[in-house]
């Protein structure tokens, strides 16, 4: 699989990105699916931008987002789709009461558009969406530390809670109008280790790295219960997952051979112990360098974890094509697609293409074909 970066939130300084406009990809989506084809790359994800879609409270204008999902149609590709990828409309606040129902409200009507317009292309397939892209990211960067909107400090926990319950609006909005929708949490996967051998720092670290889970919980009805999940509300879980995953708690990183690392196959292994669902790896990759090494990296701990019994339907590298820095804007060269500096010309990196060629060979056929 191949994800688009696809933010749309507003920064510290108030800046709103839209990724997609800068790299172009909104424009010229059928030629990235078409290039990420000739990968054997034919699922992705990619974004709705919402605070394009409703500038108007309660009125859609779907002009952004219909020539992408016309090009899905035509290229056939299948496409998980984030409704939230961190960004919202202009004057809604996610602390808000009227949050979740807009959010509902809008998801509801993309996932008609989406019903009606598959139905007269001839599409059966089911469509699978991602409602809100990683709850305890952005409940951190934007309900903790002020660097995304809506620049909460030492409000993590109830940020939280405010998209766990929109999500769950907006998923229960969109079965109600196609039942046979599915969806995919993608959330980080973190593991905090202690250096020293001291009791309450061990404790810290265990702490925060079972702060991972909360989101999943509270979707799942594990708890707190007057959110609104429950069993049939966490569908399939997302694992976003890069080098800097682990770290030791207010210190360094611990990559893979460190001797605090903890293998991917493990963290995995217990993902589907805790919540029985079946698991797609929905971010994972590098810049161009270490690119074809953490490929074959993740590859083969994906491949243990399925020899171990964990149900992993698909690798997503992401970001599949260059992107600009969220924040400094510098050209970031990583996935598949390769772009010159002024975001024109497109082509397919050779190395990677290979290595991704060299994994596909070696991959069980379980994680061949489509999502879902």
């Amino acid at each position: 699989m191949g994800g688009f970066e696809c933010a749309t939130h507003q920064r510290r300084d108030r800046t709103r990105l839209d990724v997609l406009a800068t790299t172009g990809h909104d424009q010229r989506c059928a030629e990235d699916y078409a290039l990420l084809a000739e990968a054997g790359v034919t699922t992705v994800r990619d974004g709705l931008r919402w605070h394009l879609i409703e500038r108007v409270p309660y009125v859609y204008d779907w002009a952004s987002f219909l020539p992408m999902l016309h090009a899905a149609q035509q290229t056939g590709t299948q496409v998980i789709w984030d409704l939230c990828h961190w960004g919202v409309p202009e004057g809604l606040d996610p602390f808000s009461d009227e949050f979740p129902e807009r959010f509902a409200l809008y998801a509801a009507a993309a996932a008609t558009l989406v019903r009606e317009e598959n139905m007269r292309a001839e599409i059966t397939s089911p469509p699978i969406y991602c409602a809100i892209n990683e709850i305890s990211f952005w409940s951190w960067v934007g309900g903790d530390v002020e660097h995304f909107h809506p620049y909460g400090e030492g409000r993590g926990p109830e940020l939280k809670r405010q998209l766990v319950r929109a999500s769950v609006a907006a998923i229960q909005a969109v079965r109600a109008v196609d039942s046979r929708a599915r969806f995919v949490q993608a959330e980080p996967i973190i593991q905090v280790s202690e250096d020293v051998e001291e009791p309450e720092a061990i404790a810290n670290a265990e702490k925060h790295t079972a702060s991972q889970f909360e989101g999943w919980d509270m979707l799942a009805g594990l708890r707190d219960p007057e959110l609104g999940g429950g069993d049939d509300t966490l569908d399939m879980i997302g694992v976003n997952y890069y080098w800097n995953n682990q770290w030791v708690h207010e210190g360094d990183r611990t990559p893979p051979g460190h001797p605090l690392h903890r293998p991917l196959h493990r963290m995995l292994a217990e993902l589907w112990e805790r919540y029985r669902r079946p698991i797609l790896i929905t971010e994972t990759g590098a810049e161009t360098g270490p690119d074809v090494g953490w490929l074959g990296y993740v590859s083969a701990e994906v491949r243990q974890a399925q020899r171990m019994g964990v149900p992993i339907l698909g690798i997503c590298l992401y970001p599949v094509m260059d992107y600009p820095g969220w924040d400094d804007e510098r050209h970031c060269e990583c996935g598949l697609i390769e772009v010159d500096e002024d975001w024109s010309t497109r082509s397919l990196r050779t190395e990677l293409c290979e290595e991704l060629r060299a994994q596909q060979q070696i991959t069980p056929a379980t994680m061949h074909g489509k999502a879902g």
